[in-house]
Formats: structure tokens, C-alpha cells, sequence
């Protein structure tokens, strides 16, 4: 893999960072490329039950890599097939039954915010900003932002976001449902180890439970969008029944059921 961007497995984690820091973690074709093929590892091995993704340096990420764009990107044909190649990491994460959390500390702005938008649970730093900023360079958004922002915030703010210049704050990231957690720490560097320290601590937690059950909660809910309300429900009593059937359910169950009776 390439180092742009840092990958191990651990226990059941798999922790993608993202690792141009120089470049506040811009995608080049580099990372574009390290981008898909780390999604792809991470989603398809079966030790993997729960997916960190962070980043190295002082920022998440800052969406493209403008300055490379404009010296080594020949035509709109050419950013339009870097953006697919990103985008195949995006349906990775998304279209899994693993459960993601991302640590987003500082700046998070254009496709950086349609990397955010993968996790499903979203933990920054007081000091993080967060926007589009696609119109301050005569662009559009991409990675996946029109697609999710405004199922993410609701349609009204995410219009906001993308027709402003304008960065959130981290409580109003927090307010607007956009990320879950927002970490205080001493000073910059404090601030992003602990970031990562609570999203690590939320993969634990995944990973201590029913793990799979977690994941496969994901996929109904990031599915849902794919069927009718009618197929949905079809689709919860169907995947209902086949965890039960699961050791872990059964376990679980006998469990509580004892605990239950054991408290009257």
C-alpha cells in the first residue's frame, strides 16, 4: 500500500490514516488510489469488524489537492476520473455491514467533508471547522457531499453550507447532527491525540459488542434509501430473524433473560 495512507489491523480494527500532512491530507492521485484499494482491503477481510479512520499532521483533510490539480490535471475528464477513483473508497465504507468512525480533528473542508460523511460516527476536536467551500475555487461539490450532506443536516442547512463561505464551528458541526462528539484538549496537538483516543474508544466498544449485529444496524440504516418503506420493513424482519438464530443472539439472550429474572 501506498504511504499516503498508513493501514493496520489490530484486534479486530482496522485504522486508515489518511497521510499527506504537508498538504493538510489533500487527495492527489496518490491518495486517490491508496484511498480505494485500503476501503476495498479493509471491508472485504473478515477480521474486521470496526473501521477507524483519522488523519497525520495538523488537519483531516482539505478535500483536493488544488495546487496539484492546476500543475498535473490536463482537463475536467481527467478530475472527473480521479473523483470516481475516490468515490469507489466511498462506496466501500458506506455500502459495508463494518461500522466506521472517524476522528476529524482541525479543518475539515470540500471532498474532506464527503470523506466525514462515510463514517458513521463522527468525533472532532473544539478547535475543528468544517465546510464546503467548492464555490471559492468555481467548483462543484464532490466525494459524495451532495449525496449525503443533506441527509445528514436536512436539505435547508445543507444549502447553507454549500451556497456560503462558510466554515462550522465544532458546536455547530455538533448541533447540526453532523458529527456525534466534539473533544476539548489542551492545546492543537492535544486536541487531535484526543480525538483519536475517543473514536478508538468507540471502536472498542463496537467491537467488546455484538459486533456484527453494530454493523449490520449500519447497513439497514445506510441502505434504507434503496427501497420502499414497505421493502424496509420486510428487510428488518428478515435480517431480525436471521440474528436470532446467530450463537451470539442466542447468548446474549439467555443472558439478559437470566439477569431479568434474577432482578424480581
Amino acid at each position: 500500500m501506498s504511504d499516503a495512507i498508513l493501514f493496520s489491523v489490530t484486534d479486530g480494527m482496522a485504522r486508515l490514516t489518511l497521510n499527506r500532512p504537508a498538504r493538510l491530507n489533500a487527495f492527489n492521485a496518490d491518495l486517490a488510489h491508496a484511498w480505494r484499494d485500503v476501503t476495498a482491503e479493509a471491508t472485504s477481510r473478515a477480521d474486521v469488524k470496526a473501521i477507524l479512520l483519522d488523519a497525520a499532521g495538523p488537519a483531516f483533510c482539505a478535500g483536493g489537492d488544488v495546487i496539484d490539480m492546476a500543475s498535473s490535471m490536463g482537463s475536467g475528464a481527467d478530475i472527473t476520473a480521479l473523483a470516481e477513483v475516490i468515490n469507489a473508497g466511498i462506496r466501500s465504507l458506506t455500502g459495508s455491514t463494518i461500522p466506521v468512525v472517524v476522528a476529524a480533528h482541525g479543518t475539515t473542508a470540500g471532498g474532506g467533508l464527503g470523506i466525514l460523511l462515510c463514517s458513521d460516527y463522527a468525533v472532532v476536536g473544539s478547535r475543528s471547522r468544517l465546510g464546503s467551500l467548492y464555490a471559492n475555487i468555481g467548483l462543484t461539490p464532490d466525494l459524495s457531499v451532495s449525496a449525503q450532506l443533506a441527509r445528514a443536516v436536512g436539505e435547508r442547512r445543507a444549502l447553507q453550507l454549500v451556497l456560503q463561505d462558510r466554515l462550522l464551528t465544532a458546536d455547530e458541526a455538533q448541533d447540526w447532527g453532523l458529527v456525534a462528539e466534539v473533544v476539548t484538549g489542551a492545546d492543537a496537538a492535544s486536541e487531535a491525540e484526543q480525538v483519536r483516543a475517543r473514536a478508538e474508544e468507540i471502536a472498542r466498544f463496537w467491537l467488546a459488542g455484538a459486533a456484527d449485529a453494530y454493523g449490520q444496524a449500519k447497513w439497514l440504516v445506510r441502505s434504507q434509501p434503496q427501497r420502499s418503506f414497505t421493502e424496509q420493513l420486510s428487510e428488518e424482519a428478515r435480517s431480525i430473524g436471521a440474528f436470532m438464530e446467530t450463537a451470539e443472539a442466542q447468548a446474549r439472550i439467555t443472558a439478559f433473560a437470566a439477569a431479568s429474572t434474577k432482578a424480581r
